[in-house]
């Protein structure tokens, strides 16, 4: 029964990784990925591809009738064509306004659709990863900044929101505007159309060197930018800290390199891709001197209107125009492409058990069977073949120097994490027995591995400051979200705390981040009443009375013991403490030491 912390950090099972740890996703299972965020935001996608292909007509549709106006106005007869032409010039114009006005509706009708359903998106974006996060497995030591990941969970879901509800559906309005506008070119003149469209092959092979490089740029620059937020966000929580160590310009100093690495990168990747684009529109003007030369000279040789010459020029516009619109998305798509990879590594975090909670009506047990635990397989071992027993009703203190394993034993229980050898079983009365339950069919107690769905009958004060800022009432109600006035003032004098009903707006009060405006004191005697008002069978305490003064933590064990004592089914109590005051109120005392021995 003895344990040793281990500082090595958990490892998780991930894809592909190149080198130094960075995970690589095949290009295949992104693009799969990217079909099932579609399908959750479909949608606001098929809207703005209808649009733009709506668009798209539109503009080929103000083409064709300024030709007509300016053909009209210079007296062109019209012949061998199945359209129908405006015969004044007066209606050419009412049909070129007509489609003017068209185009602006569309365009104030499209703005407002995007932006509202993009929220919802967006929203449904982030919480499909929020969700994940909050229902995944948990492994002692988190992989992830805590910045790291609302870095991913606000920028990369808006950069992937934004591609598959707005740049794909554009991307497609494009090709569609590219297709409609060669074949309207190639009938009016098949060799001015294959001209112009010759940078193509250019193009295809130009943009996939292109995508390789600035893929490889664009994740350096987000792994950069989550660091950066990293920083700030820790040096925020920690200010005081960094004050009374006078280190605030050590800090200053690490964000400023962090900041100048990713101008570098930024600086870089606009270089190339400011390169890139340069070299592309050499070839976009070769090819529209091109279209304006050949134009110019079937003009004065009288083989071609005036009107069909501006109509050259407006397609030959509009054939590029798509080529220029597909070099502003690469780099859209190629972040997305990187966004796509930091989220999926989210999802990569396994799930937790799901299904039917599993409660013990009538109070249980705790039994450890021969648990053995370590971090990972390389380190020692924080708990070793260790066998306990917490019988349902009994009050237990668990005591042993810092590093012994105590709040690693709280976790097991609690099912956040498992054991590597042996089990932690939850025992006690229920009316049916389920697959996995243990004990013979003759007995009134069954017992129960463990799991997410045995922790419905925990409750849990973790160590420290675990409040929420926003209202008392708020941070009670997480512990019973239907609780009545009087039962949030019942737990809070069980838990010594009712100084609240001395505060100017009682349970209303606002307090912020991390439990400010109260004290260390007053903020843990909160969590514990909120922990009260939920129903389980079991309480952990973690150092839950490290802050509290000696007549204070006297009289909250005194209401503790004495309420549980009341019950008609006694809860079953664990205290983590150093604290000999909770000793002297536990039925049963246990000690850990720190493993010597792997």
């Amino acid at each position: 029964m003895r344990c040793k912390l281990s500082d090595s950090n958990s490892s998780i099972p991930l894809p592909n990784k190149e080198g130094g740890g960075k995970i690589q996703y095949p290009t295949s299972a992104i693009l799969i990925w990217f079909v099932q965020i579609f399908r959750q935001v479909k949608l606001q996608s098929l809207i703005n591809a209808t649009s733009g292909i709506i668009r798209v007509v539109l503009d080929f549709a103000f083409i064709w009738a300024t030709k007509q106006v300016i053909d009209v106005a210079t007296g062109v007869e019209h012949t061998g064509s199945s359209l129908p032409h405006p015969s004044t010039l007066l209606s050419a114009g009412m049909l070129l306004v007509g489609i003017m006005v068209m185009q602006l509706a569309l365009g104030y009708a499209g703005r407002w659709i995007a932006a509202l359903l993009g929220v919802d998106a967006q929203n449904r974006m982030q919480r499909r990863i929020f969700s994940h996060l909050l229902r995944s497995e948990w492994h002692g030591k988190e992989q992830r900044h805590s910045g790291d990941v609302l870095n991913r969970l606000i920028s990369d879901c808006q950069t992937v929101v934004n591609v598959v509800t707005d740049t794909v559906p554009q991307a497609l309005a494009v090709l569609v505007r590219l297709a409609c506008a060669f074949l309207f070119l190639y009938s009016m003149d098949a060799m001015l159309a294959v001209g112009v469209t010759v940078i193509l092959p250019v193009f295809i092979l130009l943009s996939r060197l292109y995508i390789n490089r600035m893929r490889s740029i664009t994740r350096e620059v987000r792994r950069t930018d989550s660091r950066i937020q990293s920083t700030l966000q820790e040096s925020i929580q920690h200010r005081l800290v960094l004050k009374t160590l006078e280190r605030v310009e050590t800090m200053l100093k690490v964000v400023g390199e962090q900041q100048a690495s990713l101008r570098k990168l930024v600086r870089h990747r606009t270089l190339f891709s400011s390169t890139s684009n340069l070299v592309l529109n050499v070839g976009f003007g070769g090819a529209y001197l091109f279209a304006f030369l050949w134009s110019a000279n079937r003009l004065a040789d009288g083989t071609i209107t005036f009107g069909m010459m501006t109509a050259f020029i407006q397609l030959c516009g509009q054939i590029q125009g798509p080529f220029r619109e597909l070099t502003r998305f690469i780099p859209a798509i190629i972040g997305s492409f990187t966004a796509a990879e930091r989220l999926m590594e989210l999802e990569e975090t396994p799930l937790e058990q799901d299904g039917e909670p599993i409660r013990f009506a009538e109070g249980a047990g705790i039994r450890l069977e021969d648990v053995t635990f370590a971090y990972d397989d390389h380190s020692r071992h924080v708990l070793n073949h260790l066998n306990l027993d917490f019988p349902p009703g009994s009050s237990t203190a668990i005591l042993g120097e810092t590093g012994a394993g105590k709040t690693t034993l709280i976790r097991l229980i609690l099912a956040l994490l498992k054991p590597s050898e042996g089990r932690v079983v939850m025992y006690g009365k229920r009316e049916k027995r389920e697959e996995g339950e243990v004990g013979d069919p003759g007995e009134d107690s069954v017992g129960h591995t463990v799991s997410a769905r045995t922790r419905c009958n925990l409750v849990y004060v973790p160590q420290g400051n675990s409040l929420f800022s926003g209202s008392l009432r708020w941070n009670l109600q997480l512990g019973a979200p239907d609780a009545s006035e009087e039962e949030m003032h019942k737990a809070l004098h069980l838990a010594c705390a009712d100084f609240v009903q001395t505060l100017p707006e009682g349970l209303d009060t606002i307090i912020g981040e991390g439990g400010a405006g109260l004290s260390e004191g007053q903020a843990q005697r909160i969590a514990i009443a909120r922990a009260l008002l939920r129903k389980g069978s079991i309480l952990l305490l973690d150092e839950a009375t490290s802050a509290l003064d000696q007549q204070t933590e006297h009289q909250l064990l005194n209401n503790l013991i004495e309420y549980n004592e009341q019950l008609a089914v006694r809860s079953t109590l664990l205290f983590i403490t150093h604290r000999p005051a909770v000793v002297e109120h536990c039925s049963q005392v246990i000690t850990l030491q720190r493993c010597s021995v792997s």
